[in-house]
This record gives structure tokens, C-alpha cells and sequence, in this order.
């Protein structure tokens, strides 16, 4: 009769210090920098349904665009500061067959810019199209020159970023002591502090799975 074949204590170090290394190697998530499209309404920022090319917002609305490395919409952040269409649209007048939208643009932080780019200051502006006219159109009036890629994606406006549409980054890990919607602007250079746990731990198990095979052999 043959034995059935058992894991030796270098099999079951090997094992757990692959479980440790896999999971320290999804410590930083992939994401994508792009500009997301965001509505307000009732003084709350929510995710754009349509882009900017189809939505067609009416008189007195609020839109927000912002630059940033997300990983999709749910964890996309959102334009800072707090804003509303009387305070952007207080210098520009109704006019009839036309309609006004305030718009928030906020270029991101230093962390989340293309190498070698600087985002510039975050800004608002009242657009006054026409009544038909969509959230492109309105942005095209104050925001120029805006980029789009053979898709529709927009890639830039006022002219940021210079280069890319899109482009998958690598995100860096959210700091604790981080606001919300900002970036820390560096990246671990060595092991964390949660690998190095993870380390400590299989050797542990591994040293004491070689103290259970030596004794059962005594």
C-alpha cells in the first residue's frame, strides 16, 4: 500500500510566504487618469449618467469636471470646494433663447499630473449657449482649448494635461492623514509594514512546523 504524499515544513513555508507575496503584490491598484464629468444637485456632487457631448443641462445648472487617477466611477473624487450657480453666474445675465451653466473645473493635485506637468489653480466660470446646447458646448465658451481623443474621451481642457487621454497608472495607496480628493504626491519605496508582518509570520509558522516535524521524528 502507498502512503499518501504530505507537505514538508519547506512546502508550508513556501505556500504562506506565496499567499504574503501575492497579496503585497496588489497593494497598489491600477487605475486610470482622466477627467470625470460630475452634476450638482442639492448641493451634493454625483457622477455624470451622460457625458458632456450628450448632456444638454438646463438654465442654472451646476457641473463639475475634475482630473484625477481613479480606478472607475465609484471611487472617482470629486471637484473640491463648495459652489453654487449664484455665486458663479453672479456677473452674467439672462438673456432670452439662451441658458447659463456654472462650471467647476478643478485640474487636480500634483500627485495625480502626467511627469513633468504642473495642474494649474481650480477655477469657475459661467457659460451663457444656447438653449439646445450641450455641457461640450458650454465648456468649449470658457475653457479652451479643450482635446478629445478619437473616441469623444476628453482628454484635456483649457489645454490640461498636455499629452495622454486616459492612461492606465498605477494608483498610489491612500494616506490616512490625506483629505478627501487630494493626493500625497510619493509612493512607498521599500516593504510595508504589513508585508513585513506578513514576513514575520510565515517564518514563525515555518520555524514552528520544523519544530513539529523534529518531534514527532523523536
Amino acid at each position: 500500500m502507498s502512503r499518501r504524499g504530505t507537505a514538508g515544513p519547506a512546502g508550508v513555508l513556501a505556500g504562506l510566504l506565496l499567499l504574503v507575496l501575492g497579496g503585497a503584490g496588489q497593494a497598489h491598484a491600477t487605475g486610470y487618469r482622466y477627467w470625470s464629468f460630475w452634476d450638482l444637485t442639492g448641493g451634493k456632487w454625483t457622477y455624470a449618467t451622460q457625458g458632456p457631448s450628450t448632456a444638454r443641462p438646463s438654465d442654472g445648472a451646476v457641473q463639475g469636471f475634475r482630473f484625477a487617477v481613479s480606478e472607475d466611477s465609484r471611487s472617482a473624487v470629486q471637484p473640491r470646494g463648495k459652489t453654487d450657480f449664484a455665486a458663479v453666474c453672479a456677473g452674467t445675465p439672462a438673456q432670452d433663447g439662451r441658458k447659463r451653466i456654472a462650471l467647476v473645473l478643478d485640474f487636480g493635485t500634483a500627485a495625480d499630473a502626467p511627469s513633468g506637468e504642473a495642474p494649474p489653480r481650480a477655477r469657475t466660470a459661467c457659460a451663457r449657449v444656447r438653449s439646445d446646447a450641450t455641457t461640450a458646448d458650454a465648456l468649449a465658451t470658457v475653457a479652451k482649448p479643450l482635446r478629445y481623443d478619437t473616441n469623444a474621451l476628453l482628454c484635456a481642457i483649457a489645454g490640461y494635461p498636455r499629452t495622454g487621454c486616459g492612461e492606465q497608472v498605477r494608483a498610489a495607496e491612500p494616506q490616512a492623514s490625506a483629505s478627501p480628493g487630494t493626493g500625497s504626491g510619493t509612493e512607498d519605496d521599500g516593504p510595508s509594514v504589513g508585508l513585513l508582518g506578513g514576513i514575520a509570520a510565515v517564518v514563525l509558522l515555518g520555524g514552528a512546523a520544523v519544530w513539529q516535524s523534529r518531534r514527532r521524528r523523536g
